[in-house]
């Protein structure tokens, strides 16, 4: 008898028809003989809804009652889903992130798994019951409900995951895989069969909406193997793993958009050590992940740094860079948000030559202006206009030869 954990995403839940086939998959999986934990996720739009009527009621609701209330989407999904199971005649219970012993730091909206007790799940397990999971929360030392950010049911999946030991992990969303693009921005994108950790935490990290970039760094720390593929056949999807020699053989293996990025710029700070110390300081003491980062050569003592964040963070990142300008003599904070980032990414890229010569070539030729440029081992990003990246990934998918089958 194999373990496995199922995550089902909010359009794989979305209504009550959607939960009663998801139920008819998870009967299908018990009837083979299989221990079946199940991780699902609030129904599509709830979550969205729910932080629409918060900031109905208060413009900057507090972090912790957000958590409290952001919850409330997966505990619905469970008990429906249990229910579902029930009326199938297969024994089902529901856990909250906390009943299944996912215990996470102090961080409101934006925790972190510390530590699975998972006994509880065990004990349901060896009594013959699916144990349906609340992902995307957990609970704090304190007891206090806390969320593990957008996508956080992914991680949720993969920690409970390891935690029991599970033969597999299979990640259903309302995609079949993984792809070489969006395929709604790009019609030529492909599906790949399978994808190492560091090139799906890439494309995770650089706009793939398919995985949690957290949830793909879990994975490869403990060693969870998983597939990502569609509730809505029975497809083969795409298999996360190590990364092995074959994989080399590709140099790009995917392109990937990330519109949610906003540029800000801190104009005439003093040129010195320290300053930038101060300045990302600032942003790491808010919670902000900043992304790419570029500082200028300095002239007579002053330069400009510049660097993204998410588009949500823009506010927070300008309030609490205010009481920092004193302290680098910057002028001051400019934000620009119509951005977006383009990244291309590929283990084949360690051990192949020409792969950025080739990406701005291509880009040239069509007239479009890179504005920053990082570069990892396995990733080269690049900051575009927003009204003209769509157009910047079809031309980069053709030129690294992802059109073809």
């Amino acid at each position: 008898m194999s373990r496995i954990v199922q995550k089902f995403g909010g359009t794989s839940v979305g209504d009550v028809e959607r939960i009663k086939k998801v139920a008819e998959r998870i009967k299908l999986t018990v009837s083979q003989g299989h221990q079946v934990v199940v991780v699902v996720s609030a129904r599509a739009g709830v979550t969205n809804e729910l932080m629409a009527r918060a900031k109905a009621v208060c413009a900057e609701p507090s972090e912790r009652e957000m958590d409290m209330l952001l919850s409330v989407g997966e505990q619905e999904t469970i008990a429906l889903t249990a229910m579902a199971l029930h009326g199938h005649g297969v024994e089902a219970v529901s856990f909250t992130g906390g009943m299944a012993g996912i215990q996470t730091d102090r961080l409101h909206t934006k925790a972190r798994i510390q530590t699975i007790d998972a006994s509880a799940v065990e004990a349901q397990l060896s009594e013959g019951k699916v144990v349906i999971v609340a992902g995307f929360q957990g609970i704090n030392e304190d007891g206090h409900i806390t969320t593990l950010g957008r996508g956080g049911s992914d991680l949720s999946a993969i920690a409970i995951a390891a935690a029991i030991k599970a033969d597999k992990c299979e990640i259903y969303t309302d995609v079949d895989g993984v792809y070489t693009a969006d395929p709604r921005i790009v019609s030529a994108a492909r599906k790949i069969n399978e994808v190492s950790y560091d090139e799906m935490l890439e494309l995770a990290s650089s706009g793939s909406k398919v995985m949690q970039s957290r949830s793909v760094e879990f994975a490869e720390k403990h060693g969870v193997i998983f597939e990502v593929r569609s509730s809505f056949n029975f497809n083969r999807g795409t298999v996360v793993k190590a990364e092995v020699p074959h994989m080399e053989k590709i140099v790009v293996r995917g392109v990937a958009v990330d519109k949610d990025q906003a540029k800000i710029i801190v104009s005439n700070i003093l040129d010195k050590p320290g300053s930038a110390a101060k300045v990302f300081r600032a942003m790491a003491d808010a919670n902000i992940v900043v992304d790419m980062i570029v500082q200028n050569v300095g002239r007579n003592g002053i330069a400009n740094l510049t660097f993204t964040v998410p588009l949500g963070d823009t506010l927070k990142a300008q309030k609490c860079l205010e009481p920092v300008l004193d302290e680098v003599r910057g002028g001051h904070v400019a934000v620009h948000e119509n951005i977006a980032k383009l990244s291309v990414v590929g283990v084949g890229m360690k051990t192949h030559s020409g792969v950025a010569a080739d990406l701005f070539k291509g880009l040239a030729d069509a007239d479009i202006n890179i504005d920053l440029i990082t570069t990892s081992e396995i990733k080269i990003s690049v900051v575009l206009d927003l009204d003209r990246v769509d157009e910047a990934a079809r031309i980069t998918h053709k030129v690294f030869g992802l059109d073809a089958d």
